[in-house]
């Protein structure tokens, strides 16, 4: 029910574009905030600056324990207007953040799985990925999926030893390898481009060694590739390190 809910009309969006989202959002509200405040203080500053006319009388010195703006009137008003209007943006930031994040979270189930998906069995050991594909070839190191906004790539993560932590910094991807248990990930890649794997725990000895390599390909080279006639020297493909 919830996947239904979270689905975008035209398919599922990558986690990366998710996360670069809520990052420009928060930017850009926080850049508005940050301008509106500064201006109002300064507006402030100079409205009510010492211009040294004023009596003893008609200075209206804070009192201690006592809001600057707790008078009454009209300095009451401004003050619960602004509470009001930091609250609504405040509680709008959480629950459009917290959405999405579901989104993220629940991502695509086999309950919504669309023809094309790909399931992938993700095993880690010291110090090393295996991955098996669902015709039940594995690799060692590296995987290698099709670039296809359409395709959801889903991760089934577990370990044959210790702990061990899956995750693709440039796609957003990371989940727990822990020994008699799987962790679910998934991810879509559009673009062709190489992407590293890094394990991030402490797995022993070797752990800053534990790496391996996404490689997105074109469709139909990772179908040539998949059923074994895949020729690397006649690609035209030109694979790099994502920024």
């Amino acid at each position: 029910m919830m996947d239904t809910l979270l689905q975008a009309s035209d398919g599922w969006r990558a986690q990366a574009e998710v996360f670069s989202e809520i990052f420009l959002v928060f930017v850009a509200m926080g850049t508005v905030v940050g301008v509106v405040v500064v201006a109002y203080t300064l507006y402030h500053a100079y409205e009510y600056r010492d211009t040294g006319k004023e009596t003893e009388e008609e200075f209206d010195a804070p009192q201690v324990g006592e809001l600057p703006s707790g008078q009454g009137g009209g300095k009451s008003k401004k003050l619960f207007v602004s509470f009001g209007i930091s609250a609504v943006i405040v509680i709008s930031l959480v629950v459009y953040a917290y959405t999405l994040l579901l989104y993220v979270e629940a991502g695509p189930t086999s309950e919504v799985e669309t023809e094309g998906d790909m399931d992938i069995q993700v095993t880690g050991f010291q110090f090393g990925w295996e991955f098996t594909y669902p015709s039940g070839q594995s690799e060692f190191g590296t995987l290698r999926v099709p670039a296809d906004e359409d395709q959801v790539i889903r991760l089934h993560i577990t370990s044959d030893d210790v702990w061990h932590a899956f995750g693709v910094t440039d796609l957003r991807v990371k989940a727990d390898a822990i020994p008699g248990e799987t962790s679910e990930e998934w991810f879509i890649a559009d673009e062709p481009g190489t992407y590293t794997i890094e394990c991030f725990e402490l797995c022993g000895a070797g752990h800053s060694q534990m790496t391996g390599e996404i490689v997105v390909m074109e469709p139909n080279e990772f179908n040539e590739w998949y059923n074994g006639t895949y020729d690397p020297s006649a690609s035209t493909q030109t694979v790099g390190v994502s920024a």
